[in-house]
């Protein structure tokens, strides 16, 4: 990669840093949230129930990128995300914190599968592991140090002051995007977005990529949901224990990242996210083993996780090759997928866990043993650039 191209992706990666703070902010300070707005819990969880679902639009979002090319589909998402988190400064009521949170997501959503096809556009397939790994960090940091930063300006300024900083931190991104960012080749500007979900739905390789998606976060969320859960219940000690997870869960990201980033390219990204839902089925089985005291299911857990990130993260360079003629739609839709998977889990995981951890623990690695099959489908039917 020459060194404009890094720089792009840095910029990028900041970017995403920013988009995903306002994302991932919401739960741990859904409380001081909910005290703020002077509305109950419940009530909050209807708006967050709203945002999960405005992942089912991705694929229609990726419309802009389509016809007007990735650079602008990029801006069009940061864009949304901007005017969202600044909608709480003029009204800082429930309705626009609402409105801030369906449309800063669907701003995220527009982004993410336009930066995706940007990447697979310009960084050749032999490099694109170590470039996705990259910008996959803007998730990871936002965990570790975005929501740090906003904990900060609520504890010294109330509950609304993390957005106009972000609203500020989403217009700067998005002129410096604009002037830095170099425009889409011609070949960047395709069919239009039905035509794309027609090729897309008539390709059993990219099909077993939107399958695999499923099946994965599926997988995830079925821990996802009862771990805290799982901590009370074991060792009655959910402040400190949840605290320590939040933040073995941000590091085991990180290092996930960074794995894909060393390895991705050199192992192969079919091979690696094969390796890394092999690993996480493991991770998964010794969950109930190791978690007979605190440090020992934050062992278990970070290993879930860091597998986990390794799997999902090796497997998005591989899909943007999948289709390179329909990169956008296909990773519009991938985000749909994952939305589909975390959402079945979200229905079944808590009753599954009248059964104990061992139960959630089972059904997480059958749901990656379902991912391992659709990436040997992907393997048998796609002929991929060879591993360097």
């Amino acid at each position: 990669m020459n060194r404009s191209l890094r720089l792009q992706i840095i910029l990028l990666t900041v970017v995403r840093v920013i988009v995903n703070t306002m994302h991932r902010m919401v739960y741990p300070f859904l409380p001081t949230f909910s005290r703020g707005l002077g509305v109950e819990l419940d009530q909050f969880s209807l708006a967050l129930t709203a945002r999960s679902l405005i992942g089912l639009a991705a694929p229609l979002m990726t419309w802009v990128a389509n016809q007007r090319g990735h650079k602008v589909g990029m801006l069009f998402g940061l864009g949304l995300f901007s005017i969202g988190v600044l909608l709480v400064i003029g009204a800082p009521g429930f309705a626009a914190f609402t409105a801030a949170l369906l449309l800063a997501t669907l701003g995220k959503y527009t982004f993410d599968p336009a930066l995706q096809a940007y990447l697979g556009e310009r960084v050749p397939y032999e490099r694109r592991g170590l470039a996705v790994a990259v910008t996959e960090l803007g998730w990871s940091l936002a965990f570790i140090v975005g929501i740090p930063l906003m904990g900060v300006l609520i504890a010294s300024a109330g509950w609304s002051a993390p957005f106009p900083v972000l609203g500020v931190l989403g217009v700067a991104a998005l002129i410096g995007m604009w002037l830095w960012l170099p425009g889409d080749s011609a070949s960047a500007l395709r069919r239009g977005t039905w035509r794309n979900v027609q090729a897309v739905l008539s390709s059993r390789a990219a099909l077993a990529g939107l399958a695999f998606s499923m099946f994965l976060s599926a997988a995830n969320e079925m821990v996802n949901m009862v771990f805290g859960v799982w901590m009370e219940d074991s060792f009655g000690l959910q402040i400190a224990a949840l605290g320590a997870a939040s933040a073995v869960i941000g590091i085991s990201e990180l290092g996930g990242e960074a794995l894909v980033g060393g390895l991705t390219d050199r192992l192969g990204k079919a091979r690696s996210a094969g390796i890394g839902i092999a690993l996480n089925c493991v991770a998964v089985v010794l969950l109930p083993v190791l978690g007979k005291n605190v440090p020992g299911a934050l062992s278990g857990l970070f290993l879930f996780y860091i597998t986990f990130e390794f799997s999902i993260v090796s497997c998005i360079p591989l899909m943007t090759e999948l289709l390179p003629e329909a990169r956008a739609t296909l990773m519009g839709m991938n985000v749909a997928s994952f939305a589909l998977g975390r959402s079945f889990s979200t229905l079944v995981a808590l009753p599954i866990y009248h059964g104990g951890i061992l139960a959630n623990a089972a059904a997480a690695a059958v749901l990656n043993l379902l991912a391992l099959w659709a990436l040997r489908e992907i393997s048998q039917r796609e002929k991929l650039p060879p591993t360097p």
